[in-house]
């Protein structure tokens, strides 16, 4: 059998992962490089070389599209990194920006900030034209202001434009005139509210509209860098890019709407979390995905990931909702903290132990590293613990230096008035209570009790901490699977050619016009099946799935109803009504009779599924033999335990063994800790359970 291998790359806070996949025999090889944050390219060129050559693969065998995830829109908007890019708005509304949606996120602090706008007022061009709310053009930009327009954005030496014009989403006329005549006279990428985010709500519209123009040029030449290297090297695939909303389209679209990138990795391990959910039988899954910057917990439900159609970026404050940018893109609902490997540990102005938000990054990094990091973080304490071998981090390619975790951890201990092996403790413990907290926080919000929902544990930290979490959320079955640390890299080979559109045409339920409703859906479906084209997909495969926000007459916010699939909407009035009580009444326990429904937005979600992945199976034995032992700490004021330390390799399926006990592999280390059973599954999955073996 002829190999056909597949390509992933997700380049991550702290680690660039990479994943090659055989889909005709189901080998994986895998391998972790160090984020370059300066040319993140560089990272991708050091995993991608490594791993061929470890697999002793041809970049002409890679002949499947090469899927990417990445961090890169999200750093550009928090860390201020964006493009040179300038907007052009409605006269009087150059504003919008700055005033927002007049929320206060917290309404009694007086010196309260929010992050500056993508694009600064100076940047902010009005012009004058107006269309109604109706959709009629009431006044078309002239050519003298678009040449006016012209010039300033000549001056302002702008490298993007954005453009979102008042009521554009009902009729976009204005907005691609308007976008023709720039692209003509400035050469420069332009992008219309109308393709980016066709909805109503002047300030999420223009916001959304504002930070894809200033991550265009951001993106274009990064990928263009990366498809000329590719193309270079030999490899015969396309790029295939990942949507926050868990699908994949074509780098060119990806270009021209990068915003839908913006939580690109982390929706790459929910599609990994649906993909297990599925194989292993599981209708409820808590994704737990504990990287070298972040922490992430998903929840699946009824096998499928659940998505919320506005996404806050760049936060001011990481914890206090409404302090970023209300974009509004499909994304996978999870809930994200500063938990990872990196993570920081520091004293608050009462002496108190805290750990995170801020993270050491891949530059310099823990103090462990050795690259000139001397507070002590996550990696650290581990290390200083016993958890993490520091002879074996990256199957020692990349050795751990442990007397500089003790010393960073010991410097932090005299403020504290406590040893380097207590403050190491008390780290270990804190992030496993930040993120038992954010997790049980997120499933609340969901209607979800996590007790007794199994975590499926992942990322490079993630298997050393998920049975301390598991603990915290009172549940007793924790799934680690093979590859763990670069599963969201292996997300995306899973992940299906997908894209979600919505526009808005706000209309009462019993006053919808079938002809003009079917007319807008029609455009949806045409933008869907290029996208999907684009990205390869056959028509035959594609499958449309409709959906819309609705409220009662009135009210001022919708709730998402999914109606059904089909080539033509598929409800009648009396359905679509049903489902909105029943989806209004599952949130606020009861419907309001006698009010009619207003229909604001519709959405539609097309897709069409890749080729199945299926990895090959482990080899069964029940032999678990240790390779070694070492003294372990568990807990704060615990004595070491002499703990077995198991190479992953070794284990075939059916093998077993109790807790405490450490599973290693090149690029993470399970640690299993007293009063835990592991049984290793057909796949090579360590299923480790609370209490007797099952």
């Amino acid at each position: 059998m002829s190999a056909d291998w597949r390509l992933a790359v997700d380049i991550g806070g702290t680690f660039t992962d990479v994943v090659l996949l055989d889909a005709a025999t189901g080998d994986v090889v895998v391998d972790k490089t160090l984020t370059t944050p300066s040319n993140p390219l560089d990272g991708v060129r050091t995993g991608v070389g490594q791993l061929l050559a470890r697999a002793g693969v041809r970049p002409a065998d890679v002949t499947a599209p090469i899927v990417h995830a990445t961090t890169l829109i999200t750093n550009a908007l928090i860390e201020g990194k964006t493009g040179r890019a300038g907007l052009v708005t409605t006269a009087g509304f150059g504003d919008t920006l700055l005033i927002r949606d007049e929320h206060r996120y917290d309404m009694y602090d007086l010196q309260i900030e929010f992050p500056a706008p993508p694009i600064p007022r100076d940047r902010t061009i009005e012009i004058v034209e107006r269309t109604s709310a109706a959709g009629a053009v009431l006044a078309a930009p002239s050519d003298d202001a678009m040449a006016a327009v012209v010039e300033q954005l000549r001056a302002l030496e702008v490298e993007s434009v954005g453009i979102c014009l008042l009521n554009s989403y009902v009729d976009a006329t204005n907005e691609r005139t308007l976008a023709a005549y720039i692209e003509r006279e400035l050469g420069v990428p332009v992008c219309i509210s109308a393709d980016v985010s066709p909805q109503i709500r002047e300030y999420p519209r223009m916001v959304t509209t504002a930070c894809n123009a200033a991550t265009m040029p951001v993106i274009g030449p990064y990928l263009d860098e990366l498809q000329k290297w590719l193309s270079g090297e030999g490899f015969g695939g396309s790029v295939l890019m990942m949507l926050s909303n868990g699908g994949v389209v074509s780098a060119d679209d990806a270009a021209r709407v990068p915003i839908r990138l913006v939580e690109s990795g982390p929706a790459a391990g929910a599609l990994a979390g649906k993909w297990f959910a599925e194989r292993l039988g599981e209708d409820r899954l808590l994704c737990f995905d504990m990287g070298g910057t972040t922490a992430k917990a998903c929840l699946i439900d009824e096998g499928e990931p659940e998505l919320t159609n506005v996404f806050e970026v760049a936060r001011a404050y990481r914890f206090k909702k409404g302090s970023g940018f209300p974009v509004s893109v499909p994304s996978v609902d999870l809930v994200e903290i500063g938990a990872g490997g990196g993570s920081l540990a520091w004293t608050d102005q009462f002496g108190l132990l805290k750990v995170g938000p801020e993270s050491a990054g891949a530059e310099p990094g823990p103090a462990s590293y050795g690259r000139g990091g001397t507070v002590p973080a996550v990696t650290d304490a581990d290390v200083v613990l016993g958890m993490l071998d520091p002879a074996a981090f990256l199957g020692g390619d990349m050795p751990l230096d442990a007397d500089a975790a003790t010393d960073a951890a010991a410097g932090l201990g005299e403020r504290l008035g406590l040893d380097a092996m207590a403050v190491a403790a008390g780290i270990h413990e804190i992030v496993n209570q930040n993120m038992a907290a954010a997790a049980r926080m997120h499933a609340v919000e969901q209607g979800v009790d996590l007790r007794g929902v199994s975590l499926l544990a992942f990322g490079g930290a993630g298997p050393v901490h998920a049975c301390g979490v598991a603990e915290l959320l009172e549940s007793d079955r924790v799934i680690f699977p093979v590859n763990a640390s670069v599963l969201s890299a292996f997300g995306t080979l899973v992940s299906p050619v997908r894209i979600d559109l919505a526009r808005s045409m706000p209309r009462r339920l019993d006053a919808i016009d079938p002809a003009e409703r079917d007319a807008l859906l029609d455009d949806l479906r045409d933008e869907g099946r290029r996208v999907l084209a684009a990205a390869g997909s056959s028509a035959e495969a594609v499958r449309f799935r409709y959906g819309l926000d609705a409220r009662y007459a009135g009210q001022g916010n919708e709730v998402t109803v999914w109606i059904g699939e089909g080539d033509d909407f598929p409800a009648d009035d009396a359905a679509v009504l049903d489902a909105f009580e029943t989806e209004y009444r599952r949130i606020f326990g009861l419907t309001i009779p006698d009010v009619a429904i207003e229909i604001v937005t519709w959405r539609l979600a097309v897709s069409a599924d890749g080729d199945p992945v299926e990895p090959e199976p482990v080899a069964t034995g029940s032999g678990a033999t240790p390779m070694g032992r070492r003294p372990i700490v568990f807990g704060r004021g615990l004595e070491p335990i002499d703990t077995p330390v198991y190479r992953r390799a070794d284990l075939g399926s059916g093998a077993s063994f109790e807790g405490p006990a450490v599973v290693e592999e090149r690029e993470t280390t399970a640690v299993i800790r007293p009063g835990w059973s592991v049984i290793v599954g057909p796949d090579g999955s360590l299923i480790a359970t609370r209490g007797a073996r099952s």
